[in-house]
């Protein structure tokens, strides 16, 4: 966990941010100091910047969950194709989120609360398709934040998700903003990213 040296930011993160060298130097240049060289830190600045958009800016494979002191709030996102797992649970007023299902149901067991029923429409995914689809887990009441998207958590409880990416969209589009070229592009860029970082 990496939080802000003035204490108001809080956060864990799995994950890595292709550009977040770039970042740094936008935020940098924007005002704001650095204690270390992670991409993690990096988050938190942005956090600072923009906010729940700071997704807007980031190019990579993440899941993380930001802390906010000062407004009692936390902010879950995931990244655009959904590399990296987001799952979380809200029972008894208690709101947990994590990378993996049996963590969270671990968490129930040593509070001596019980595994939740299945979660039929999870399960019919599961033997329909090979997978589980999303918000659906095996579980209910435990669901997965869906690819590309925010979700904001505090005392009024969860909101709903935003979306910041959506690739079926985008391959879907008529109109020919993601064309072959312009996908093959965007490849060729992401490749470069994963070698800076």
């Amino acid at each position: 966990m990496l939080e802000t040296p003035m204490g108001r930011l809080h956060i864990t993160y799995n994950g890595e941010i292709y550009n977040f060298k770039e970042l740094r130097r936008v935020l940098e240049g924007a005002g704001h100091y650095f204690e270390t060289t992670s991409d993690t830190e990096v988050l938190l600045h942005l956090y600072e910047q923009y906010g729940r958009d700071m997704v807007e800016h980031l190019r990579g494979m993440f899941a993380f969950a930001i802390w906010d002191e000062k407004r009692q709030g936390l902010l879950l996102a995931r990244d655009g194709f959904g590399i990296k797992p987001l799952y979380y649970m809200e029972q008894n007023g208690t709101f947990t989120v994590a990378s993996q299902v049996k963590a969270l149901l671990a968490g129930l067991k040593t509070q001596g609360i019980p595994r939740p029923e299945f979660d039929a429409a999870g399960h019919a995914g599961f033997f329909l398709f090979g997978n589980v689809p999303e918000p659906h887990t095996l579980y209910q009441g435990i669901k997965a934040l869906g690819a590309g998207k925010t979700l904001w958590i505090d005392k009024n409880g969860s909101g709903q998700e935003k979306i910041f990416f959506d690739v079926s969209s985008c391959l879907a589009d008529a109109s020919g903003q993601c064309s072959t070229e312009e996908l093959g592009n965007l490849l060729r860029d992401s490749v470069s990213h994963h070698f800076i970082a």
